[in-house]
């Protein structure tokens, strides 16, 4: 079996840290076979992006689902503006209030290995 790819710095944009911390926990566990994921901070507001992308020089970047569209876009654009090669995902506007934390855990579990192997 091959080594784990990565490790990659991960920056999440979550108005709620600890969820964030956790999930992303979750999430990483799942793969730590495939990938080494390091969760190295949480934006709680849009604000917060342009400094802590800076700090961290992260690979890749989520915004939460609690962002709309237009957030999420914003968002992405100042984490590209910063680090150009950066990989980023919007998890759906809704699914954490629709779904609940285990349907967030599963959609990362699954769209994150397309993620970082692009």
């Amino acid at each position: 079996m091959s080594a784990p790819k990565g490790p990659f710095r991960l920056v999440t944009v979550n108005t709620a840290p600890e969820r964030a911390q956790r999930l992303i926990g979750r999430v990483a566990e799942a793969l730590k076979d495939r990938y080494e994921i390091i969760h190295v901070d949480n934006c709680s507001a849009i604000d917060e992006v342009a400094a802590k992308v800076t700090e961290h020089k992260p690979n890749v970047l989520f915004s939460a689902s609690m962002w709309t569209d237009e957030e999420a876009k914003q968002i992405h654009e100042i984490a590209r503006s910063i680090v150009p090669d950066i990989k980023l995902h919007a998890i759906p506007t809704g699914l954490q209030v629709e779904r609940g934390p285990d349907a967030i855990v599963e959609y990362l579990v699954e769209k994150v290995p397309v993620l970082l192997d692009s």
